[in-house]
C-alpha cells in the first residue's frame, strides 16, 4: 500500500459515512482515504475465507467505451484479444509499454454488443483514462466518480448475492458479467474478484450505492478493509501493481504470458517487444516463498541462496521480496519474489534476511491457497 505525497489532499469514498459507522480505521492508498480495517485484519480475512466479506473498491478507475468499433479500439491498447469476447464476458488483460513492461493490469467487461467497461488500478486511473481517451475519443466516458464499486467475496457470497440482487451466482459463469435491475436502477455484476474466493464485484450509481452496501450488511456480509484484501490476494498469489508488476516487469517473467495474445496480428502498444520476449530465455521468474519457521515476511526483504551464505547476511542477494505477510490461513510467513530460474523450482531451499537473521524458507507452488471447488 502506498501513501499520498505530502500535502496532497486525499479523496474520500462516496460511502465514507457508512465506513465510519462500521468502525473503519482509514489509511492513505493511491491518493484515496481508504478503510484499512474495521474489527481487525485477521478477523476480516477469516470472514472472507469462511463466510463472506464486502470491500468498497470505488477507488478503482472505471471507464466505458461504446460503439461498433469499441472492441477494436480497446484491442489496440491492450495485450488480450478482447475482440473475441461475447457480450457478458470479462477478461483480464494488461497495458504494456513499448519495451514490453507492464504499465497496469486491467479487467475488460463486454456489457452489451456495443458497450464495454474497463477497470483500472487506482494509482493509474488518470493515466489509464487518458490512454483510453487517446484511442477511443468521445466514445469513452470516465464513470469512476459517478459510481460505487463493491466486491462481495467468500463461500457464502452466493447466498448474499441471491438475497440482495435476486439471482443465483451459478447463473453467471466465472469471468462473466450481467446487468440486473435493482431498486429502480441498474447494477452491473461481474463474477470476478481479488481474494481467491468466489463471489463478484458490483457497480452501481451513486444514488443507490449506500443502499446496496446496507443491503449486503443486512444479509450478514462482513465489512473488510485493505489490510485483509492484501493478505487474501497474497495467499492467492495475485499480483499487485507496483509490487509484482511494474513498468520494468514483463508479463512472461511475471507468469502472465497467458494474458498476451499474439496470434491475431493486431497491432497494440508493446507488441513487437512482447513477441521477442516470449521466445527469449527468462532472466528471472516470479515465485512463491514460504518460511520454514514462524515469522513475518515483508516487501523488500532480501532473499539468499543458502549454499552461498557462509558470510551471513552480507552474502550476495539472489532476489528481493515484492510482497510479504503472515498468512492467517496457513499460519506461516509467505511472500513473492523474482528469482533466477535455477532457484525457481518448488522445493528449492532459500533463506530470507529478517532484521539481520537468515531464516530458512523454500519455494512453493503457486498459489499458496486455493479454495476447494
Amino acid at each position: 500500500m502506498s501513501d499520498a505525497p505530502a500535502g496532497e489532499r486525499l479523496v474520500a469514498l462516496p460511502l465514507r459515512d457508512r465506513h465510519e459507522a462500521a468502525g473503519a480505521r482509514f489509511a492513505p492508498f493511491s491518493g484515496w482515504d481508504m478503510p484499512l480495517q474495521y474489527t481487525g485484519i485477521v478477523q476480516e480475512h477469516e470472514a472472507v475465507r469462511t463466510h463472506a466479506g464486502i470491500f468498497d473498491v470505488s477507488h478503482m478507475g472505471r471507464v466505458t467505451v461504446s460503439g461498433p468499433s469499441a472492441g477494436r479500439v480497446i484491442r489496440s491498447i491492450t495485450t488480450a484479444d478482447v475482440t473475441t469476447m461475447a457480450p457478458g464476458e470479462a477478461r483480464y488483460s494488461l497495458y504494456c509499454n513499448e519495451a514490453g513492461g507492464i504499465d497496469d493490469d486491467i479487467f475488460v467487461y463486454r456489457i452489451a454488443e456495443e458497450r464495454w467497461l474497463i477497470v483500472h488500478n487506482a494509482g493509474n486511473a488518470a493515466l489509464d483514462a487518458a490512454r483510453v481517451r487517446a484511442a477511443a475519443g468521445d466514445t469513452m466516458s470516465d464513470i469512476g466518480r459517478d459510481t460505487v464499486m463493491l466486491a462481495v467475496q467468500g463461500p457464502e457470497a452466493g447466498a448474499a448475492i441471491r438475497s440482495v440482487l435476486g439471482f443465483d451466482l451459478d447463473s453467471v459463469e466465472v469471468r462473466h458479467c450481467v446487468e440486473v435491475e435493482w431498486r429502480g436502477g441498474r447494477v452491473l455484476f461481474g463474477r470476478t474478484g481479488y481474494t481467491g474466493e468466489d463471489g463478484g464485484e458490483v457497480i452501481v450509481d451513486l444514488e443507490r450505492g449506500g443502499a446496496l452496501w446496507d443491503a449486503f450488511l443486512a444479509a450478514g456480509v462482513t465489512p473488510a478493509g485493505l489490510g485483509a484484501r492484501d493478505t487474501l490476494r497474497l495467499e492467492a498469489a495475485l499480483p499487485l501493481h507496483g509490487h509484482e508488476i511494474t513498468p520494468e516487469t514483463n508479463p512472461f517473467e511475471a507468469g502472465l504470458g497467458w494474458a498476451v495474445h499474439l496470434d491475431d496480428d493486431a497491432p497494440f502498444t508493446g507488441r513487437e517487444a512482447l513477441a521477442r520476449l516470449k521466445d527469449a530465455p527468462r532472466a528471472r521468474r516470479l515465485v512463491c516463498i514460504r518460511l520454514a519457521e514462524r515469522g513475518v515476511l515483508r516487501a523488500d526483504y532480501v532473499v539468499h541462496d543458502p549454499s552461498q551464505v557462509e558470510e551471513g547476511p552480507e552474502a550476495p542477494a539472489v532476489g528481493m521480496l515484492t510482497s510479504g505477510a503472515f498468512s492467517p490461513t496457513l499460519q506461516a510467513g509467505i511472500g513473492m519474489a523474482y528469482l533466477p530460474p535455477a532457484l525457481a523450482t518448488p522445493g528449492t531451499a532459500l533463506a530470507v534476511d529478517i532484521r539481520g537473521r537468515l531464516v530458512p524458507a523454500e519455494v512453493v507452488r503457486r498459489p499458496f491457497y486455493k479454495r476447494a471447488e
